[in-house]
């Protein structure tokens, strides 16, 4: 049987990437979101949380006993060495869970929804490279509104990850978020039947 053709949605912190892969799932396409996925993985009793716990404390923890995700967060932010380590123990994880389901899943055409696609050096997962394009005044704009952050916190952020020129270079197609959100719904529309077309020559 052949295999799906695979394409990896990427793009900056709050740049819309989940609205993006929403789009395609109402279209019919396979999504697989590596974000959903390292939610599981770090689940109480799940290894990969054990590993991080060793690695960095129970203060990683709240009082549950859940990974404070939001304390995390700012740590790797404000942190390369927490960030390297907890890199370091996630993505493989991650990166098997995602080559497991793609395996399992079907449709002519996959969305692996990966944020650290191209700093992650996982371009060979994928067939193409589609990003979730905006400027970073606007990025910094949603993580202030959205999540509360400060200036400072956003920039921090977004020093974290890839630039906006490196990932439009590393881009095969590229959907922009700058706009009207209706704008959206139409290019997402055009790439699910260019995306057919090319799994049907796969």
């Amino acid at each position: 049987m052949a295999r799906a053709l695979r394409i990896g949605l990427t793009g900056g912190i709050a740049s819309g990437k989940t609205t993006v892969a929403d789009l395609f799932a109402g279209c019919g396409a396979t999504v697989i979101d590596a974000d959903r996925i390292a939610r599981e993985l770090v689940m109480p009793g799940q290894p990969v949380l054990a590993a991080l716990i060793r690695a960095l404390g129970r203060e990683i923890l709240d009082a549950d006993g859940n990974l404070d995700r939001e304390r995390l967060r700012r740590r790797i932010f404000s942190d390369a060495t927490t960030r390297r380590i907890v890199e370091g123990i996630l993505h493989p994880a991650v990166i098997a869970e995602i080559r497991r389901q793609s395996d399992a899943a079907p449709g002519p055409y996959q969305i692996l929804v990966i944020p650290l696609l191209i700093e992650g050096g996982h371009r060979e997962l994928v067939d193409r490279v589609l990003l979730v394009d905006c400027a970073e005044e606007r990025q910094i704009e949603r993580l202030m509104r959205r999540d509360g952050e400060t200036r400072e916190n956003a920039l921090r952020a977004l020093a974290a990850q890839a630039t906006r020129s490196q990932r439009l270079a590393a881009a095969d197609d590229i959907v922009s978020n700058e706009g009207d959100p209706a704008n959206l719904v139409t290019e997402v529309a055009g790439l699910d039947g260019e995306y057919r077309r090319l799994a049907a020559k796969i």
